[in-house]
């Protein structure tokens, strides 16, 4: 539905390696699902879904996240996948 936003997090002093990708996408019974994925580059990582009865609940949540992990340390890629 949406281009997944793709961000990175690399600290080679810690050792830290992490990718988080935020993408909306549309639910069984018309809501829409905010899809979070995440994890240490290179490894399957974790997913988690949250389900929004609009598009525009959908896309706050969205934004919330994008910028939680901006806050966090995070830096959006510029390549988008999709």
């Amino acid at each position: 539905m949406t281009v997944p936003i793709v961000f990175r997090r690399i600290d080679a002093r810690r050792n830290m390696a992490r990718f988080y990708i935020l993408s909306l996408e549309p639910a069984l019974f018309g809501e829409v699902a905010v899809l979070r994925h995440w994890g240490r580059i290179g490894t399957r990582g974790r997913q988690a879904s949250t389900l929004h009865a609009t598009m525009t609940e959908a896309r706050l949540a969205l934004e919330r996240q994008a910028a939680r992990r901006l806050r966090r340390g995070y830096v959006e890629v510029a390549e988008r996948i999709g």
